[in-house]
């Protein structure tokens, strides 16, 4: 039993996102959420019948790097026009909607990209209790150069005429710049009108239904069987965890792998959480030799995830076998594991990373997959924890990838590197905490480099190996920026490092945001 996109009660007043390649595809989605409307990101080229199947009450077309005009431009099935559902069109998104139904699109001169001022020419629902003049993000280079006769005008700002536009007589809209960036000041107002006005939402989308739906669900589908459920120590798992508690109590055994990659006493800790909390049959495999030996020599990030996977099933196969009854298998799989995995059937395709926790697993391990959490985004998981009643320490805790410390130790991993690792891991957290800024950050942590550098230490030369600090701050995890934290701060952790992890002499800090990069370096 996969719990993914039904049509419950939650789930019925539901908004599909068109994806056209936009790094602002997931942020859309999580901004539909926000008004409590259920949203999913389809790819872009989604048939119309499926379309019809999913029943949503609204599509938007997302932004996207590319020319309507060009080769090869992602394009949208036509007949979606056709459907009577509302469209709203973003950027490119407008730009394709203009384009196929009779307007013209060109590359502009004038090329607008950040803040810009726009103005509204004319009253619309869409514009309810919104300022006549504001600030928007523009990023673009092309824009629409004349609109057919069945659309109107609707704003504009000094280089861009057609800002916003709308369909004379289909409910489809357009806007050239990207209300769901904070950077547009009325974007969250005009992303809502268009939900309720003109897609005529009402917000069932509601975290505590959501939870005592689920818990229901997995009741009745589990029966008297026994489910297992994997531990990492984790947000994503302990909010697993603690559904699977409120639904079927001591039919609920937790299986803790400690694979070596774990961060330092996070299995103490893990097993004393677990204990207190959950009172929940623990078992704990120490499995370190086998994944160690799984990864000798590996230096590629994807054939990392790939023995990493392979191995945790080995090692969970077995002691699963133990654990008697046992028919179904709970995961902590997000949304954006699925999407960045290409598992959904309707998401887009591109693999960005493997998750070994996405796909997989129920064949090999002859388990039934229950994945209550498949369409939350993390602070959805984060604010259903609290509402499960799991104490802060747990709920706030950093993200950790599932294959643990192997891709923070960039190149070969061995225990030598992953000591050296863990030791400036906690370092880095320690200090972070301690300056009262660990609820402030998204996810901070140390990343181990295959690169030495020339250094001087107590009038010696050595030849050392250099190490990253990677802090970012982010509301879902799709898009991140990097943290500015104070010098005196970063001072202390650069410092604390050289002078106590042996083998480092040089700390460097990531400013990189996502995208283009990724929040883990592999």
């Amino acid at each position: 039993m996969t719990t993914q996109t039904t049509q419950s009660s939650t789930t019925a007043e539901r908004v599909l996102v068109l994806d056209f390649g936009s790094q602002f595809a997931q942020l859309i989605a999580r901004r539909v959420r926000e008004q409590h409307v259920y949203c999913e990101i389809v790819r872009h080229n989604i048939a119309a019948e499926r379309v019809r199947e999913l029943a949503p009450l609204g599509l938007i077309f997302s932004g996207g790097p590319a020319s309507v005009y060009a080769e090869g431009a992602p394009q949208c099935d036509p007949e979606l026009f056709d459907l009577g559902i509302p469209i709203l069109g973003i950027c490119y998104g407008m730009q394709l909607a203009c384009h196929v139904l009779g307007g013209k699109v060109e590359s502009f001169p004038s090329r607008e990209y950040g803040r810009a001022e726009w103005r509204i020419d004319q009253a619309d629902p869409l514009f309810e209790d919104v300022a006549p003049v504001s600030q928007v993000w523009m990023s673009h280079g092309d824009q629409v150069a004349n609109i057919a006769e069945d659309f109107e005008q609707l704003a504009s700002t000094h280089d861009c005429r057609f800002a916003a536009v709308k369909h004379r007589s289909r409910p489809i809209y357009g806007l050239q710049f990207h209300p769901e960036v904070t950077h547009t000041l009325e974007g969250i107002k005009l992303l809502g009108n268009f939900l309720r006005n003109i897609c005529g939402t009402t917000g069932t989308w509601q975290l505590g239904d959501f939870a005592t739906e689920t818990i229901a669900q997995i009741r009745q589908s589990v029966g008297t069987d026994r489910v297992i459920c994997g531990l990492s120590g984790g947000v994503d798992s302990s909010v697993v965890a603690a559904m699977l508690a409120a639904a079927i109590g001591p039919q609920l055994s937790c299986i803790l792998v400690d694979n070596g990659l774990l961060r330092l006493d996070e299995e103490k800790a893990v097993i004393e959480e677990f204990t207190k909390h959950f009172q929940t049959d623990l078992h704990v495999v120490k499995a370190e030799e086998q994944f160690l030996t799984a990864l000798a020599g590996v230096t590629d990030p994807q054939e990392k995830r790939r023995r990493i996977g392979h191995t945790f099933i080995d090692c969970f196969a077995q002691e699963a076998k133990r654990i008697e009854g046992a028919k179904y298998l709970a995961q902590g799989t997000l949304y954006p594991d699925v999407i960045e995995s290409g598992a959904s059937r309707d998401g887009p395709a591109d693999t960005i990373k493997l998750h070994h926790n996405v796909g997989g697993l129920p064949d090999e391990l002859g388990f039934e997959l229950i994945e209550p959490l498949r369409d939350l985004f993390k602070d959805e998981v984060r604010r259903l924890g609290l509402q499960l009643g799991l104490p802060e320490e747990i709920v706030w805790r950093h993200p950790f990838p599932g294959p643990g410390l192997a891709v923070r130790c960039l190149g070969e991993v061995t225990r030598e590197r992953l000591d050296t690792l863990r030791a400036a891991d906690a370092i880095v957290v320690g200090e972070i905490k301690a300056a009262g800024l660990y609820r402030a950050t998204s996810q901070a942590f140390a990343v181990l480099l295959p690169v030495q550098s020339v250094g001087v230490m107590g009038d010696s030369r050595t030849y050392d190996d250099a190490l990253a600090v990677r802090c970012v701050n982010t509301d879902d995890f799709m898009t991140a920026d990097w943290s500015h934290l104070p010098y005196d701060l970063l001072a202390r952790i650069s410092t604390r490092i050289i002078n106590e992890v042996k083998g480092v002499n040089r700390v460097v800090y990531d400013i990189s945001s996502k995208p283009p990069a990724t929040i883990e370096w592999e």
